[in-house]
Order: structure tokens, then sequence, then C-alpha cells
């Protein structure tokens, strides 16, 4: 009886394994009008940012980044949050390339897009 109980449950597990299902438009999916929208906000409130404003005002603004990045130097902390602008491949994927950089130093925005990125890289 014991292994017949073992074999159903190791079968029932075998077959429900595997399976997600995104309701709410997280997953990695690429649906055209869900990215388009996305980077568009991104975009829109891109705009509206100024320097000096705080890590923790920026997130509360713009959402969970892309990607996210920390660098500590001796004296300075850089933290960089990467938010989708734009669609370079049809893919499905998000990828940097396709995401505008927002560079933090000691907790304050001091710039955003690749020309800041790279000065933090110098």
């Amino acid at each position: 009886m014991n292994k017949l109980l073992a074999a159903t449950t190791l079968c029932t597990s075998l077959f429900l394994s595997g399976c997600v299902i995104s309701v709410d438009g997280d997953g990695d999916f690429d649906h055209s009008s869900s990215w388009h929208d996305n980077a568009k906000k991104n975009r829109k409130h891109l705009s509206q940012l100024q320097p000096g404003t705080t890590y923790e005002q920026v997130l509360s603004t713009m959402g969970i980044a892309d990607f996210n990045e920390f660098y500590k130097t001796n004296a300075d902390r850089y933290q960089v949050l990467y938010y989708r602008t734009q669609r370079v491949e049809s893919d499905g994927i998000t990828k940097k390339d396709e995401c505008t950089p927002l560079v933090f130093k000691n907790g304050a925005l001091a710039g955003w897009g690749d020309s800041a990125y790279k000065m933090i890289n110098n």
C-alpha cells in the first residue's frame, strides 16, 4: 500500500510541476503593447527628473528597475538603475541596451544616460 501511495504521489507531482502562469504581466514575455506602454511611461518620468533627487524618490516615481548595479570607490558609493525606454530587438527579453541608466552618487541622482554612466567607469 505504501509503495502504491509513493508512486501515485511521485506521478502526480511530475504532472503538476513546471507550469507557470503570469497573470499580471510581470514576466519576461514581450507583449508589444505592454513593453511600449512601460517604455513610454519611463521616458515620461525620465523627462521630469532633476539632479539631486534621492534614490528613494526615484524608486517611488519610477518603480522597480529592470537592472540594478552598485559600485563603491574609496570615497563614494554609486548605484545605477536601468529603466527600459526603447526596443532594439523583438526577442521578448529586456537588455541593457534597451534601457536608460540612472546614476546615483551617495544616494542622490547625479545624472542619467550613457554619458553619466561612462563618467563612473573612467
